[in-house]
């Protein structure tokens, strides 16, 4: 059976006519014959998408029941047996209720797909995974509710529905959106039009990435190498070289010239697996190009200008950055340069050949390291001293031979030398070889000359032959030489990376590697000549007591103590140097971020603290105005009970605005840590009577089970008298009518509890301690019914007291609230 296709209209916010346009999609298929049935559609109320759905068919919802409170959801088997061509999917990312199939309906969706069924769905921006740090710093408003990033790239079709905030706060102004009463809320928190702009380009841009895959596939598959310039890429080729930084910034400013640019760098490793590139060099501009915003990467290739080529045109590159060549003019004659190749086989990639300080002046190359020990040196020495008279010797007592054959014995004998020795104890040989030869078996014997012309030629062959094997073999062992050390290096270098990233602290785990690693007694990271950190013995804060400098960055060094290092461990030391580097940074923005949190914190109070000035406070301060305005007013004349009706909803939505602002003002204090506590021994008795007639007529229906030899609470009484009428109340609001709260006190050891039992439809326990949050109402459905401040400001009452506040389930169903106290007399 085929698989069903997945058809997602992705939305930047609420409003912008996803579901709408969802309909108007299923409509079309069904005026075209296929078969088409909604199985879920969210209308929320909105009139124009209600009349959308028209003739459609429609699948019942499943009722379900969770907690004493009723629920709909999707009858997913039911769609199955009806088994449309076409099922009609809304909220993709929405969570289902506990005993449903699949804990998600994008679960839901999938298992539809599985059954060849098509599907057209919804999804907001916000709702993706990968996005939802990004909404949770833009809007302040954390979504739980997720969906996976594949489950949206893997559609077949994926269409933006989109808007403008201008438009779109237009509608929700028309009540299009929203109700009348949540409208000025919305407005003024959520839908800001900075915050609409922000998440339409995050909407944009997701859609560019996924467009970006399509097209990236549809070119593999039908074998396009040749660049379509559908955005800016440019590629910085990176040698490890000083030009490195020069070529990183030049790059960069060709991308920042088109919006939406890439910048990659790219090294090219050769693929003998010798070192050739400095890593610290290389990690340093690393470090560049990440800081500008572009990507790193490394590719292995013996032909250097077909490894660029092949990666910029796998990368769907429009431009090259390479340095100048370094090499002198004698140089270029022979061969073509990286740069003069990569120009001739570009085809339509622009290539951009960057001078800079280096340009023509030859390689700075180091010290050739030997490819042998000096042993190995001293003993091919003097295997050629004695070697070749005991040839000479020994080839003179036994019958004479041609001189073809003393010729190449003489050979075996300085390869047997290059292998000892290496290249110069070869040469030597080579030269002393065809002076043997020459004197002893060349006629005449005895004699540097040479009578016969091919004797001539045979001894030039001999001499050629044999400075070209010795360097061959010497050229060998170097190779080998470094590739064991590149080898080394490079697991050096891993087990690094391995203990930095299993690491909590990178940067004092990178600097204990090092010291590990080279038997050091100490190493010290310096900046501006202060000690950040430092392993080992005593920090070495001073240039001079140090034996080995490193700087890893312009006001940064390292400095060794120990023991003096050999050129190739500088190399790796060099690479520790550069990664401390990162390290450090990486921690100081780690502090950083962690410093950030409580003023994010604090702007996302002040924020939420506006919206509630602007709506909640609203509907209390109208009620008022009103009944004063029409006892004032003349127009109209009021009986008794009407000007007593009057007075009633003025005092109490008076005494609901003092609510109001005593429960801002307590937020405020506690989030300032200003918050006056003045603790006394009070009796559970005494305080839970006033909070429940401070509740009102509604708090008579509270059964109260408090022993009447419970201990006295240390607490204070204002506050704590706060706490229990938030607690109550809002379990009166959650409470079905013939069940009312219980309260319940007890003790244990030093401590007093007191426990407000409701049996409504209570908390998943995974979301529990949603409802501490300030301005939280879990499920964030219903803003009509206050702040959202109740419970955070009872738990900061309460732990501000010394106590505890804490949510668990009620035996049956609903919500029990645990609050402890320490009891009289503990300290």
């Amino acid at each position: 059976m085929a698989r069903g296709e997945l058809r997602i209209h992705l939305g930047a916010a609420p409003g912008v006519g996803k579901t709408y346009t969802m309909l108007e999609e299923a409509h079309r298929r069904a005026e075209r014959g296929t078969d088409v049935v909604i199985a879920l559609v969210e209308t929320h109320g909105r009139e124009h998408t209600e009349a959308m759905i028209g003739d459609l068919e429609v699948v019942p919802r499943r009722e379900m029941t969770y907690r004493g409170a009723a629920f709909t959801e999707m009858d997913l088997d039911a769609v199955l047996r009806r088994r449309p061509a076409v099922a009609v999917v809304d909220e993709l990312a929405h969570t289902n209720v506990p005993g449903s199939r699949n804990a998600k309906r994008w679960q839901d969706v999938r298992d539809l797909l599985d059954a060849g069924i098509t599907v057209l769905t919804t999804v907001n921006i916000q709702h993706l995974e990968s996005l939802n740090d990004v909404v949770a710093r833009i809007t302040g408003t954390e979504q739980r509710e997720t969906v996976p990033d594949a489950v949206v790239r893997g559609a077949e079709q994926v269409e933006l529905v989109d808007m403008t905030p201008e438009a779109l706060r237009r509608r929700m102004a028309h009540g299009n959106v929203y109700r009348p009463e949540k409208v000025d809320a919305a407005l003024g928190n959520y839908f800001r039009t900075g915050n609409l702009t922000a998440l339409r380009e995050l909407a944009l841009l997701w859609l560019a990435d996924k467009v970006e895959d399509q097209l990236g596939r549809y070119r593999a598959d039908h074998a396009i190498d040749s660049t379509w310039e559908t955005r800016e890429r440019v590629v910085v080729a990176l040698t490890g070289g000083p030009e490195g930084a020069t070529l990183v910034r030049r790059a960069s400013r060709i991308a920042a010239r088109t919006k939406g640019a890439d910048l990659m760098a790219v090294h090219v490793v050769r693929d003998d697996g010798l070192a050739g590139a400095n890593p610290a060099a290389l990690a340093r501009q690393r470090v560049l190009v990440e800081s500008l915003g572009g990507s790193y990467h490394q590719v292995v290739g013996a032909d250097v200008p077909r490894a660029l080529l092949d990666f910029a045109r796998g990368a769907n590159a429009t431009q090259i950055v390479l340095g100048a060549s370094s090499r002198g003019r004698f140089a270029q004659l022979f061969a073509a340069g990286v740069g003069v190749t990569t120009i001739a086989r570009s085809g339509s990639i622009d290539v951009h050949l960057v001078t800079h300080e280096r340009a023509g002046r030859g390689r700075s190359r180091g010290p050739v390291p030997a490819a042998l020990s000096p042993g190995r040196r001293i003993a091919g020495f003097l295997t050629a001293l004695l070697g070749l008279p005991l040839l000479t010797a020994v080839l003179k007592t036994a019958p004479a031979l041609p001189l073809v054959d003393d010729i190449l014995l003489f050979l075996v004998a300085v390869i047997g030398v290059a292998l000892i020795g290496g290249l110069w104890p070869a040469l030597l040989s080579a030269v002393a070889g065809s002076l043997l030869l020459n004197w002893f078996f060349t006629p005449p014997v005895g004699r540097f000359t040479i009578a016969e012309g091919q004797n001539l030629l045979a001894l030039a062959i001999f001499v050629v032959v044999a400075i070209a094997v010795s360097w061959v073999v010497d050229t060998a062992a170097r190779k080998t030489r470094q590739a064991a050390q590149a080898t080394a290096d490079a697991q050096t270098l891993a087990t690094v990376a391995g203990s930095v990233l299993r690491g909590e602290r990178p940067l004092t785990a990178l600097l204990e590697r090092l010291r590990e690693t080279f038997g050091l007694d100490s190493v010290t990271l310096v900046e501006d000549g202060a000690v950040v950190t430092a392993v080992g013995g005593p920090a070495c804060g001073r240039t001079a007591d140090a034996d080995v400098e490193v700087r890893a960055g312009d006001n940064l060094l390292v400095l060794l103590k120990g023991r003096l290092l050999r050129a190739s461990d500088r190399r790796i030391v060099e690479a520790f140097a550069a990664q401390a580097a990162v390290a450090l940074r990486q921690e100081r923005l780690t502090t950083e971020a962690a410093a950030a949190k409580p003023l994010a914190a604090a702007d996302r109070l002040r924020t939420a603290l506006l919206a509630a000035v602007s709506h909640d406070l609203r509907t209390p301060l109208a009620s008022a105005k009103a009944a004063v305005a029409g006892l004032r007013s003349g127009d109209v004349r009021f009986d008794d009970d009407d000007r007593a009706e009057l007075l009633a909803t003025a005092d109490e939505s008076l005494d609901r605005l003092d609510r109001l602002v005593a429960n801002l003002l307590d937020m405020s204090r506690l989030q300032a840590g200003a918050l006056g506590v003045a603790a006394i021994d009070v009796g559970a008795e005494e305080i839970v009577p006033r909070a429940l007639d401070e509740i009102g007529p509604a708090g008579r229906d509270v059964v109260v089970h408090v022993p009447d030899d419970l201990p006295m609470l240390r607490a204070d009484p204002g506050l704590l008298e706060r706490v229990l009428v938030n607690i109550v109340g809002n379990a009166l609001r959650h409470s079905p009518p013939d069940r009312p709260p219980v309260i319940t006190g007890s003790t244990h050891g030093d401590i007093v509890e007191l426990r407000v039992i409701d049996h409504g439809p209570g908390i998943p326990e995974d979301r529990r301690e949603e409802v501490f949050l300030p301005f939280q109402r879990l499920g964030d459905r219903d803003n009509g019914t206050g702040t959202g401040l109740g419970l955070a400001l009872a738990r900061g009452l309460t732990e501000a007291m010394g106590g505890t506040l804490t949510p668990d389930d009620t035996p049956g169903g609903g919500l029990t609230m645990i609050l402890t106290l320490p009891a009289s007399g503990t300290p």
